[in-house]
């Protein structure tokens, strides 16, 4: 979201941006060295684990009324609406309704005119299966509150690249508007972290795969660098992180805190990097290719890769190409080198211009 500084916001800076030095307790004893993968998975296990209280449809509606405040209202009396971009308050006159960027937090309803209701940004119909309205469809953390009819108007379109104020970009895409894309980008993420398979980020936007995980397209890598986390974003982070408060769930979305964890996991344009003692190298998807067994058994090796290998090289210590294979083919994302005589080598992949080089022992 894009961050709008006001004096009142001045005022909480040092409570919002607490994540702007380093990782919160809640990180402790988690191994950021990993990258690629081994990052992904980590933490999805992490947000996992730490999920430990589960919210109803109705628990999330109550939620949305404290983790969507206005952090420019001193008041507490306004919430902000996902993709509005209004700074006038109902009532107003009806022909810019649907457009407005807050509104009174009492005004849940779901009426049409001058309410706004909890909305799923990750659209249900678009989860494998339906994701409903428990489970996936109350996490907190993908919830807000919207303008009905412009919610409406998005319907379970696609997000779609675009600029300016949120609006159909065709009759089947959806660009959420300058302000709201980053948020968009980092709760897609979270979404397929938690959920997996049932909520996959190619499913809700138009983009290209990444090399290293067909499953994440490049237009969310895009907007979560573009759109820098906002104070809104680290608010509703650390209330829905904390299960002592009254509709916390006790975990966190990562990318909220630190962008820079989507450019070490997919790559792609390299993200703000909030924690500056966190290395900011950049990612070569093909390091987290596995390679197994290794040492080798029965002159056999193995290579898990998610990313399409243009070629692999064998290459013995004395620099000669033992194998060499262009365009090799896999088998569910394995690839086999088999016949391989005993000793040590270096395993050379290649893809899209990028190259990763292995140790592999042949016994």
């Amino acid at each position: 979201m894009t961050k709008f500084y006001t004096l009142a916001m001045m005022f909480t800076a040092s409570f919002a941006f607490a994540q702007a030095g380093a990782p919160a307790p809640y990180y402790n004893g988690f191994d950021f060295t990993q990258t690629g993968t081994a990052l992904k998975t980590a933490l999805a296990q992490k947000i996992t684990s730490t999920h430990t209280k589960t919210l109803s449809y109705d628990g999330a509606e109550q939620a949305i009324k404290i983790i969507d405040l206005d952090p420019a209202d001193a008041t507490n009396t306004n919430v902000l609406l996902l993709y509005g971009f209004s700074n006038s308050i109902c009532p107003s006159s009806q022909a810019d309704d649907n457009d407005h960027r807050r509104r009174s937090k009492n005004s849940d309803g779901g009426g049409a005119t001058c309410e706004w209701n909890r909305e799923h940004t990750y659209a249900k119909s678009l989860g494998t299966p339906d994701l409903g309205t428990s489970g996936p469809g109350a996490d907190a953390h993908h919830l807000r509150a919207a303008d009905v009819q412009r919610n409406g108007d998005r319907g379970s379109e696609k997000f779609t690249a675009g600029s300016g104020t949120s609006h159909d970009v065709t009759s089947s895409t959806w660009y959420p508007g300058d302000e709201w894309k980053g948020d968009v980008a980092r709760m897609m993420m979270y979404m397929y972290l938690r959920y997996g398979n049932r909520c996959l980020p190619k499913n809700v936007g138009v983009g290209t795969p990444v090399a290293s995980d067909a499953n994440m397209i490049d237009l969310f890598l895009q907007w979560n660098a573009e759109d820098p986390v906002s104070q809104y974003e680290d608010n509703r982070n650390t209330y829905l992180g904390n299960a002592n408060n009254q509709y916390g769930q006790g975990n966190r979305n990562p990318f909220i805190d630190n962008p820079y964890l989507a450019t070490m996991i997919w790559g792609g344009p390299a993200a703000e990097n909030r924690w500056p003692s966190l290395s900011t190298h950049e990612f070569n998807p093909l390091s987290a290719v596995a390679v197994y067994p290794n040492p080798a058994s029965n002159h056999k090796i193995n290579i898990d890769s998610d990313i399409v290998l243009d070629e692999i090289q064998l290459i013995n210590i004395n620099g000669q190409i033992v194998q060499e294979i262009k365009n090799p083919a896999s088998q569910s994302n394995t690839y086999t080198l088999e016949n391989l005589p005993s000793g040590f080598y270096f395993l050379k992949l290649a893809s899209q211009n990028q190259t990763a080089t292995k140790k592999v022992i042949v016994n």
